[in-house]
């Protein structure tokens, strides 16, 4: 089955630009790799239930074929079984509005964060979240590619020699000289990287820095082929150790570029960005910047197997929040690049509740006023309006402030509302604006994701390599003390440390390179 897909949207900050991306599935992919059969007319699927219209406790999903009836199957498998058979999605369409007429509760948090009892050396976060076994890979998979290239001049890198090699490229990024051979320069020496290693040794094991064997990459075009193979253990071993910090209660989604003008199959083009070329990351976080999941753009990004397919938009944000525990209402927060009904009804389903900003075509068929009727209006105004969909409410605001905005929410709303101060081009004053809650929300936890971007730019690691994944490799490395800075802030605030005597980045990135 060979399939065309024309994929054109790029909408950024209410900006349409139009991309074209052709997606080929391979021609021997059967239907059958889908979860549906190919002879699915010859068998029939019902479900018993009691003559009152409520399902029994008995209740049996059978299978009616030309033998006969087929013998129900366990409980615990109808559920799979119901995934593979059910029909094609649709998206939600054409929902009734009104106006609001109440407010619910904010249903309360169920999780906590554990409390630190006093504040780590730098270089214990930093090793916690990059392992010692992921050196050792690096180790390994160094000399190994060094004895491919050439037996006869083998690397006989060493485990200390690759920390070694990290130090001095965080210590690279703090000094910032436009050239690396500069750090063992006459003139321009640092002896805190001349002193711990050669210039030779140093661009000997940067040339053969490896992660995975070459032997081991499945050809382009075969199943199973990865364009991120040469990093994906270090990517895989550093997402393990995001997994696993405990989450606070506010997260958001946003994308993330990794600088990059070389060549590569997977650098992007994002004209609304400060940096518009590189490396896309889609990113979790939650408003301080911590990161818990992560997700390299590397193609059509597929559904999320529990999930219907909602798109890029909004299987990329169901991917992210597969590791967010169900049912503790966790609060989410997205731009209008994924909000849309769908999505949130999604996330509602497994008790996360939902914010974001929404375009007024994903609003299934909810209209506000014109926003050159609303430009006429006072700023501050505001419209509510509400629905349910199979049991779960949506809450739809549009408010004038500079412009229209609208968000869309699963728990949120525009009361109470509160003042803000804004300026007054016109009348030449400071003037007081009503603000709904749900636009504080938003604005309150939207931003963790540029707030990392920001505190990586400080002190990025510009090293600059022939080999496409490098710029990957010492992304990651800054990303990772940056994370771990952060937790190092919140021990911090956990022991009462203030702010006055807590290490700043730079203070706290040089402790570890040392």
């Amino acid at each position: 089955m060979n399939t065309d897909i024309s994929v054109s949207t790029a909408i950024l900050y209410g900006k349409v630009k139009k991309r074209r991306a052709e997606l080929a599935l391979p021609a021997d992919e059967s239907v059958d790799e889908i979860g549906f059969s190919d002879h699915e007319d010859d068998v029939d699927w019902t479900v018993d239930v009691s003559s009152d219209g409520d399902s029994s406790a008995d209740e049996e999903l059978q299978f009616e074929t030309e033998e006969g009836i087929v013998p129900a199957i366990e409980e615990r498998d109808q559920e799979e079984v119901r995934a593979a058979w059910c029909p094609p999605f649709q998206k939600t369409k054409n929902l009734k509005w009104r106006k609001k007429r109440s407010t619910a509760a904010v249903p309360g948090w169920k999780g906590s964060l554990p409390h630190a009892d006093h504040v780590k050396e730098p270089i214990e976060y930093f090793r916690g979240l990059l392992s010692r076994n992921i050196i050792e890979k690096m180790v390994f998979q160094s000399n190994l590619y060094s004895i491919q290239c050439d037996p006869t001049t083998p690397l006989n890198v060493t485990f200390e020699e690759i920390e070694q090699f990290i130090g001095i490229c965080l210590h690279m990024s703090v000094h910032g000289l436009p050239h690396t051979r500069m750090f063992w320069g006459t003139k321009t020496r640092v002896d805190c990287v001349a002193d711990t290693m050669s210039m030779k040794r140093w661009e000997a094991i940067k040339r053969f820095l490896h992660f995975a064997n070459n032997d081991e990459q499945v050809p382009a075009g075969q199943p199973g082929y990865d364009k991120l193979f040469k990093v994906r253990p270090l990517l895989t071993a550093l997402q393990e150790s995001f997994n696993h910090i405990p989450m606070d209660e506010h997260l958001c989604v946003d994308e993330q570029i990794v600088p990059f003008k070389d060549k590569s199959q997977l650098k992007q083009y994002i004209p609304m960005k400060p940096k518009r070329w590189g490396y896309k990351i889609f990113v979790l976080c939650d408003r301080n910047g911590i990161a818990y999941n992560f997700y390299f753009y590397t193609g059509p990004i597929t559904s999320v197997e529990g999930f219907p397919d909602l798109g890029a938009s909004g299987n990329i944000v169901l991917k992210l929040a597969s590791i967010v525990p169900m049912y503790i209402s966790y609060k989410m927060f997205y731009d209008n690049w994924f909000c849309g009904v769908d999505l949130q009804l999604q996330l509602e389903k497994v008790g996360i509740h939902s914010v974001g900003t929404v375009r007024q075509n994903h609003l299934a068929g909810c209209t506000f006023t014109e926003d050159k009727f609303m430009k006429t209006y006072r700023r501050g105004t505001y419209e509510e309006k509400e629905t349910t969909h199979d049991g779960t409410a949506l809450t739809a605001v549009k408010w004038f402030d500079n412009c229209p905005v609208t968000l869309l929410s699963t728990f949120a709303a525009a009361t109470p509302t509160s003042n803000v101060e804004r300026w007054d081009k016109k009348r030449k004053e400071v003037i007081t604006v009503a603000r709904p809650n749900i636009i504080q929300l938003y604005n309150e936890s939207m931003g963790g994701v540029d707030l990392m971007d920001s505190l990586i730019a400080l002190y990025r690691t510009k090293i600059r390599s022939k080999k496409w994944y490098h710029r990957i490799v010492f992304h990651m490395l800054d990303l990772t003390t940056v994370e771990s800075w952060l937790l190092y802030r919140r021990d911090c605030k956990d022991v009462g440390l203030t702010q006055n005597a807590q290490l700043r980045l730079l203070d706290f990135k040089i402790d570890i390179a040392q």
